[in-house]
Order: C-alpha cells, then sequence, then structure tokens
C-alpha cells in the first residue's frame, strides 16, 4: 500500500466535501475547490474523513493512489488556511509597487513590467522588496511565484534578481585575475 494513500483526509469543521461520481468538491470559508479523480481511484466518505482507495496493485493505480491523496488534502488545507508563498527581490534600483490588484516591477530593463493576478490569487506588498503571492490553490500559487521569479532569475555572479524567501543561491567566482 501507499503510505501516504492510505492516510484518511480529516475534513475540519466548517469544510463540506462533496463525492459525485468522479468530481470531488472541497467547499470552506476562503472558497471552494474541485478536482476530479483519475480513473481506477475511489474516494469514499465516512463521519468527517475521506478515504481514497485503489482496486488493485498495477503500477499506474499506486502512482495515482498518494498523489490524489495528496491533491485531496492540499484542497482542504486551502479552503480552510489557504497558501502563501513569499519572495524577495535583490538589485540596485530593482522593486516592486502594488497598482491596484496588479504588481508593477522594476527589474533593470528598460521598460516596467506589470504582472495581473490570474482568478483566486492577491498579491501582498510589504515594501519595495518584498512581497507575497496568496491563494486557496496551491498549483496555481506556486506556478504565479514561479513565473514572477522567472522574469528576472537570481544571477549567479552577482545574486540580483527575484527568488523566494529564504532561497540561497550558489555563487560563482567569476573571471580569475592574474
Amino acid at each position: 500500500m501507499s503510505r501516504i494513500g492510505r492516510l484518511p483526509v480529516t475534513v475540519p469543521s466548517g469544510v463540506d466535501v462533496s463525492v459525485d461520481g468522479r468530481t470531488v468538491k472541497v467547499k470552506g470559508p476562503k472558497g471552494e475547490l474541485s478536482h476530479v479523480v483519475a480513473e481506477p481511484i475511489t474516494v469514499e466518505t465516512n463521519d468527517g474523513v475521506l478515504e481514497v482507495k485503489r482496486p488493485d496493485d498495477a503500477r499506474e493505480s499506486r502512482s495515482l493512489h498518494g498523489l490524489t491523496r495528496s491533491l485531496i488534502n492540499n484542497m482542504v488545507l486551502g479552503v480552510t488556511e489557504g497558501y502563501e508563498k513569499k519572495l524577495e527581490i535583490h538589485g540596485t534600483g530593482y522593486r516592486v509597487l502594488a497598482k491596484g490588484s496588479n504588481l508593477e516591477f522594476a527589474l533593470g530593463y528598460s521598460h516596467s513590467i506589470t504582472v495581473e493576478p490570474p482568478a483566486g490569487i492577491t498579491f501582498a506588498v510589504e515594501n519595495q522588496t518584498r512581497f507575497s503571492v496568496q491563494g486557496i490553490d496551491k498549483q496555481l500559487v506556486g506556478e504565479v511565484a514561479a513565473n514572477i521569479r522567472k522574469l528576472r532569475k537570481p544571477d549567479p555572479y552577482k545574486g540580483k534578481g527575484v527568488r523566494y524567501a529564504g532561497e540561497q543561491i550558489r555563487r560563482k567566482v567569476g573571471k580569475a585575475g592574474k
């Protein structure tokens, strides 16, 4: 058995989970998420606990078992607590500004870059060099944060660019002097 797949998903109070065929819908205080479960996997609800089961030990069933349980658990955590990715900007003149719900970046290019949040995502700016991406969908929060980091990846020589909070950049030496 999958070690992760066999763990039950506890549903906290205030969260409503409905299983309709292959679709699992989770509704909580922060919003609503849904997921379509892959073919051989089944989801059952018993007294505020979700159990993810697989029919056999085929390779595909085993691989989808833990994945499905993790995705459903992430949905339950998302609608109760939400997810947040914190990012930092390093570099002289590099900054971020909040323009309404959008973010405007100055990252050393000849123009400023404006990032609009997709549905379900909000941005919070702490100061000119620190900001965060927040939402209830873990996958979407991570994707938006990765796309923002991609605007100016951290440079291995000087360390300038957009990075996750607490991320360590491997620095290179550069040219060796004679």
